[in-house]
């Protein structure tokens, strides 16, 4: 019997070390998670430094600084009623002002990542932002720097540090179809529309974080997006 138990002890500990053998090689999270290793650099800035990107196996020229010009919301101006409605199953967006529709836009949601479903609210905007994530081993790895007009969304369930958002796009013009890792991809210059209309309000500024003075416009997301 205390064979049996040296043996099972030595059988744990050799798999523990495999374990933990494989868990400090460089990248291993990376090449084995659908989503691998996703950030976000959370300054505004456009970064004239970046001159490529790269998404879905191929490299991609960046765009100049956009210099779309649009009225922003003075903090305090405007009391109306907002909210944005995404319809994963028709890939469209809405936005209602006072139950009214303002918008209504062709979108990309999760195709190689989920996009969730709920209530949500707006706690960040961004005019550019940089995202990384993907996996290389499964050809899904993405590098995309200065993303324009960034919308990131959370509730109880989906938190900040997940990074899922509504953006501008300059790597496809594929929209009602999925296109993304999860996020909600727009036209730019439909995006520019949208994050100059949500809260919270921008005052002079070009980004935004929400307070309790200057809430986030709701966002409900449901539906489910076409297999294709």
């Amino acid at each position: 019997m205390k064979v049996k138990f040296d043996q099972l002890l030595v059988f744990l500990g050799f798999s523990l070390s495999c374990l933990l053998f494989f868990a400090s090689y460089a990248g291993f999270w990376d090449r084995f998670s659908p989503g691998g290793k996703w950030q976000t650099n959370k300054s505004d800035n456009f970064d004239n430094r970046e001159k490529i990107a790269y998404f879905n196996g191929q490299i991609l020229s960046l765009p100049k600084e956009y210099t779309i010009k649009t009225e922003s919301n003075v903090l305090g101006k405007n009391d109306s009623a907002k909210r944005i409605e995404i319809d994963l199953t028709a890939q469209r967006l809405w936005a209602f002002e006072n139950n009214k529709v303002i918008y209504s836009f062709l979108i990309s949601s999760g195709k190689w990542g989920r996009t969730p479903t709920g209530h949500f609210r707006i706690w960040i905007k961004l005019k550019y932002t940089k995202m990384e994530g993907g996996s290389k081993l499964l050809n899904t790895y993405y590098y995309l720097p200065n993303v324009p007009y960034a919308m990131f969304f959370y509730n109880e369930t989906v938190p900040k540090w997940k990074g899922f958002g509504i953006h501008g796009t300059y790597w496809h013009s594929n929209f009602g179809h999925p296109m993304s890792h999860g996020c909600i991809n727009m036209k730019t210059e439909e995006a520019a529309l949208l994050y100059y209309w949500t809260r919270p309000e921008l005052g002079d500024r070009q980004s935004v974080l929400a307070s309790e003075e200057n809430p986030g416009t709701p966002v409900v997301i449901y539906g489910e997006a076409p297999n294709e």
